[in-house]
């Protein structure tokens, strides 16, 4: 016995069946893409973790309507709105400008404020509201930091800082007196995988390296001037920390509490793109005066 296919009374059906042509239905599908992966597209400054907390706060209108599911899914070509509240951003931050020109701006950050988001939706404005960051200082860790105007410059000053072309001097305030007036810490660091996101010294972390000089003293703190020629995270806090002489305030590594983490990047050496090297300084916050 012979068993033969069903014939198709529709030539145009049995060509979907058989693949050669696709219905106008199935057209439309495939052409439809979810909302979060269509703003990544245009608002390309944002990342997809936080262009999908904007669609989730109700930020976001799509044809004049507002759409709170970043999966739902829209041709592309329709009307994309994007609506942050002015007041979420901290509008009125807007920190000291030390020098500016047509490539960079460099700027005395205050405490407090983020040099950028770390890819979840923030609600509040960073120094890259300013321009590109090209490196990062702590949220509570003031100081002089310099800004590209493109992304190119942006690559040109990241690059050396990679190289540790760039000289770095901090000041900080510690709580009592180092043995030593002067020295070199050589203490490789490490993330600590009991609290993900602090670090401790680790003879299997990466190389870190850091010259202070103690500058003022008195029977409670010292005032230390810091000078990393590696720029791992926390470095600064840390190696002090182990020295057994926190800087006063740190509310992670720190023994004592402040108004404020009493740690200031007081200068910054560094080439702009036009092939000058020049010094940059943000004096120190009167806070510091006043401990002494």
């Amino acid at each position: 016995m012979i068993i033969t296919g069903k014939k198709f009374s529709k030539p145009k059906m049995s060509r979907v069946i058989n693949g050669d042509t696709i219905l106008p239905e199935a057209e439309e599908k495939l052409e439809k893409t979810r909302l979060d992966i269509l703003m990544v597209g245009i608002y390309k400054s944002y990342n997809r973790s936080t262009i999908q907390k904007f669609i989730e706060n109700g930020y976001v209108k799509v044809d004049g309507v507002v759409v709170k599911k970043p999966n739902t899914k829209f041709e592309e070509g329709v009307k994309i709105e994007l609506n942050v509240p002015e007041d979420l951003k901290n509008a009125d931050v807007k920190p000291e400008v030390i020098y500016e020109d047509e490539d960079v701006i460099v700027v005395n950050k205050p405490e407090g404020l983020l040099s950028e988001a770390k890819g979840e939706y923030c609600p509040e404005k960073t120094l890259a509201d300013f321009g590109f960051v090209a490196h990062r200082l702590d949220r509570d860790t003031s100081g002089v930091m310099i800004l590209a105007k493109s992304e190119e410059v942006q690559k040109f000053l990241k690059k050396q800082f990679q190289d540790r072309k760039v000289h770095k001097t901090y000041y900080a305030i510690v709580q009592g007196r180092p043995k030593l007036d002067t020295a070199r810490i050589d203490l490789p660091l490490q993330r600590d995988l009991k609290r993900p996101t602090t670090f401790r010294v680790d003879a299997g972390g990466k190389a870190s390296e850091t010259f202070y000089k103690v500058l003022k003293s008195n029977d409670k703190y010292s005032l230390v001037e810091l000078k990393p020629t590696t720029g791992r995270t926390h470095q600064l806090r840390v190696h002090m920390k182990y020295l057994g002489h926190p800087i006063l305030g740190d509310p992670v590594y720190g023994e004592e509490k402040a108004d404020r983490l009493y740690l200031h990047a007081g200068s910054l050496e560094v080439t702009l793109p036009g092939g000058e090297r020049k010094v940059f300084e943000a004096p120190l916050p009167k806070e510091f005066k006043n401990v002494f």
